[in-house]
């Protein structure tokens, strides 16, 4: 078994990261999205911006061997990120740190990436001075709702609708706690049960 591990990028992983990205638009939320916007995915374009982003701080990728498996963009959460339904701004929005984006290969998933990613990002938003962190996933995205949950993560009542290519994508805003540690899942293995 090749080694898991989470490092940050060079622009070189960009054409991967590009691929990762594209692999959970068109597969795990192909129910989200609307087909257009999955169909005109201009991969050149995509992995140029990710070039750019991974010359700078925030951004994490998992590997697994030397294959790039998933990916985390985080940093500072705007005040637009942090303000209630109403637009009030909490009294800690400048300690607040966003994971904007947390996406692990559909093919590459339940083996620990994520849970690494988001440890790394934690702890980078913690060393940034942040106190708890948000994010946002689709609504219907039971499976990053279920990711979340486990680090401790909860909806906290807010809920925003985007503009996805002429078709609403509601979202539901998650915070919790940044002093985590990885954990993996406990396999049927370990729980005494078949392994299927």
């Amino acid at each position: 078994m090749a080694i898991a591990d989470v490092r940050p990028p060079t622009p070189a992983d960009a054409p991967s990261i590009t691929t990762v990205q594209r692999e959970v638009w068109t597969t795990a939320w192909a129910g989200f999205l609307p087909a257009g916007l999955t169909e005109g995915f201009d991969d050149q374009a995509v992995s140029a911006a990710w070039a750019r982003t991974a010359a700078g701080p925030g951004l994490w990728v998992a590997v697994e061997g030397p294959e790039v498996v998933g990916f985390c963009l985080a940093g500072p959460a705007a005040e637009e990120d942090v303000a209630d339904a109403v637009g009030a701004v909490p009294d800690d929005a400048g300690r607040v740190g966003l994971v904007a984006t947390l996406l692990v290969s559909p093919r590459w998933g339940r083996r620990g990436h994520g849970g690494r990613l988001l440890v790394a990002a934690a702890a980078a938003l913690r060393a940034s001075g942040a106190a708890r962190g948000i994010t946002w996933v689709p609504e219907r995205d039971t499976a990053s709702r279920a990711f979340y949950r486990r680090a401790g993560w909860e909806p906290d009542g807010t809920v925003r609708t985007l503009d996805a290519g002429g078709r609403p994508l509601r979202e539901v805003r998650l915070g919790g706690p940044l002093d985590l540690e990885f954990a993996p899942e406990p396999t049927a293995d370990d729980l005494g049960l078949p392994l299927l």
